[in-house]
């Protein structure tokens, strides 16, 4: 058996336990379906033989590493997984099952697209499925696809893309349009997970032996939070990290930018590996584009509670890396999740590339999510401030920072530039900016007490 044609039960049996189909009643239908369509019933029995299922789509509640879940599998070997009327039934009644349980659910994609054979009813299925998934997401429950071979059509465009979280098998097939019906001269490698992947479409690539335990993660990192909307508390907001750099000030502007941009200064992920016990990173800004180098985001375990995170690098922030965590804090409210950001930029990404990107667009997004955000935000500036690019992913009024950071209008070099001033006086003008964390904390731009929830932090109290 080869995951990529497994059945929907075998696939069920890879990734989960104690599965339990959830009942279904089958709507009566007209000789060869809606259209009339001549020999429809004879390919459903010879599909039903064939595989030992009604439909396209096996429903059920089971355990993935211990957390309960709605799974929907496709079965590919009925007329190519896709979707008629009866389709749709039972996947409205997974998704309200799933609302009225409170449980994620996780579609295990394996489709073609819609049924010919039921024309446009089934291609409105389309919409019903948009609407159950709406419903979910209001109502605060996350949705994690897998995407098998093939996951192409209205699956793909619906319960594969439109998932909080989308995981994928290597080398399958993902795209809206089928093998059959694209353009001759078109590139088949444009056509799978892996480009996906690049393309901001996917969050992650995972061969079949690790799903399972990737698959568990992410169901327990997910349900780790209550959203305020379901009427539950909300989470306290996350603790600020410790400092991992210098435990001393600096003595003047010139030199918090000189250890700001120090090589050996520790960056994100020596934080993230400090402060998480365990985590899952999200990929992409599901509009074309991801920025790997610029932003990590994701959501990880601390002291036993999930907390979203969303941290700069070091590097110039593209459109791509401002659009994705303005993704990742919306995905958060809706979880109930907290949200830590870890700011580190000298700036924007400011080339051609990013413009034509929509590098304004793009930062005026995630100050929106930010300003809106539903959960509580916490900022720990670790390195440099670079202007617009880093204040937006900076809470307003919960902002920290280290002894190894600055935050500035812009770089003084750029400062004396601007104000045509030379050279030698760039030491000057980053004084009189006053970016030094103790200044910012004498301006009020970042916070000096104790954050709730940590422990001793003076390492970020100028």
């Amino acid at each position: 058996m080869t995951a990529r044609r497994a059945s929907a039960r075998e696939f069920i049996a890879l990734v989960a336990d104690g599965f339990h189909e959830l009942p279904h009643v089958e709507r009566e239908s007209r000789p060869d379906g809606p259209l009339g369509w001549p020999g429809y019933d004879a390919s459903r029995e010879r599909a039903a033989r064939r595989t030992g299922e009604s439909e396209s789509v096996v429903c059920g509640v089971a355990r993935v590493e211990g957390v309960r879940a709605v799974l929907i599998a496709f079965e590919f070997g009925f007329l190519g997984g896709s979707l008629g009327e009866r389709t749709g039934d039972r996947l409205v009644a997974a998704y309200a099952y799933a609302r009225q349980h409170r449980l994620p659910v996780v579609p295990l994609v394996a489709t073609g697209g819609s049924r010919m054979q039921e024309g446009m009813l089934a291609l409105t299925q389309l919409q019903r499925v948009a609407h159950e998934s709406a419903l979910t997401r209001e109502a605060g429950l996350a949705q994690i696809a897998v995407l098998r071979d093939p996951t192409t059509g209205g699956g793909w465009a619906t319960l594969g893309a439109g998932a909080d979280v989308v995981l994928a098998l290597p080398g399958a097939q993902v795209g809206f349009a089928g093998s059959r019906v694209r353009p001759p001269d078109a590139d088949p490698a444009a056509y799978t997970a892996e480009a996906q992947l690049a393309a901001g479409a996917a969050d992650a690539v995972v061969p079949v032996t690790e799903l399972r335990d990737v698959l568990g993660r992410w169901l327990r990192l997910l349900t780790g939070g209550t959203p305020e909307a379901a009427g539950r508390p909300a989470e306290p907001a996350a603790p600020v990290p410790d400092a991992l750099g210098a435990r001393d000030l600096p003595r003047t502007g010139r030199d918090a930018v000189r250890r700001a941009r120090a090589p050996e200064r520790p960056r994100a992920r020596a934080y993230l590996d400090a402060y998480f016990t365990d985590r899952l990173a999200i990929s992409g800004d599901r509009c074309g584009g991801a920025d790997p180098e610029g932003m990590l985001c994701g959501f990880g375990l601390h002291r036993g509670r999930t907390v979203a995170y969303a941290a700069q690098t070091g590097a110039a922030t593209r459109p791509a890396g401002y659009r994705t965590a303005a993704r990742l804090i919306r995905l958060a409210g809706r979880l109930g999740i907290p949200v830590l950001t870890l700011v580190d930029t000298p700036g924007a990404a400011n080339d051609a590339a990013a413009e034509r990107q929509g590098a304004g667009a793009a930062i005026a997004d995630l100050f929106g999510a930010v300003a809106t955000a539903r959960t509580p935000l916490t900022t720990l500036v670790i390195g440099e401030g670079g202007s617009g690019g880093a204040l937006a992913l900076a809470a307003p009024g919960r902002t920290w920072a280290t002894p190894d950071s600055y935050f500035s209008v812009i770089a003084p070099e750029s400062a004396a530039a601007i104000l045509k001033r030379p050279p030698q006086e760039t030491d000057a003008t980053a004084d009189q900016l006053r970016l030094r964390p103790q200044d910012l904390a004498e301006l009020g731009v970042i916070r000096t007490e104790q954050a709730h929830g940590t422990q001793d932090n003076r390492a970020h109290r100028p």
